[in-house]
């Protein structure tokens, strides 16, 4: 009989175990900010932020900007002129200037999520010096 129990309660921890990993894979991470699985630009760049990088597909050190902070007439010099690919994690549009003050060439970047993973066809490839953050939908 005491086998029995012993037998039943190894197979009762053994179907718990299971249970319990089965339920934790469907559990995003606590940085993630939709249900599915996270995505590349939502771990790259904070949540609230514009992130402006220095190479295509979000490579190297980037300039991080919290759009809530407003824009920027003139980029810093370690990403002014250099930017290649871009993500904005905020509640507001991101346009990326060819030139400072918000003139020339514009690309707008969409809110929450929204990425361009190469700037080079948009012709702004290493031509970033200004960032606009505001409310106006892209295409407005």
């Amino acid at each position: 009989m005491k086998l029995l129990h012993r037998t039943g309660t190894a197979a009762l921890l053994a179907a718990a175990g299971t249970l319990l990993s089965a339920s934790l894979a469907g559990l995003a991470p606590a940085h993630a900010t939709n249900a599915g699985a996270p995505t590349r630009h939502q771990i790259s760049c904070p949540r609230g932020f514009v992130c402006i990088y220095p190479e295509i597909d979000f490579n190297g050190q980037p300039y991080v900007k919290r759009a809530v902070d407003g824009s920027v007439r003139h980029l810093p010099d370690y990403i002014r002129g250099k930017g290649s690919s871009v993500i904005n994690n905020s509640s507001r549009t991101a346009r990326v200037y060819q030139k400072d003050n918000y003139f020339g060439r514009h690309v707008c970047v969409g809110r929450e999520g929204g990425a361009l993973s190469d700037l080079r066809s948009y012709q702004l490839n290493d031509t970033t010096h200004s960032l606009h953050n505001n409310d106006t939908p892209c295409g407005a």
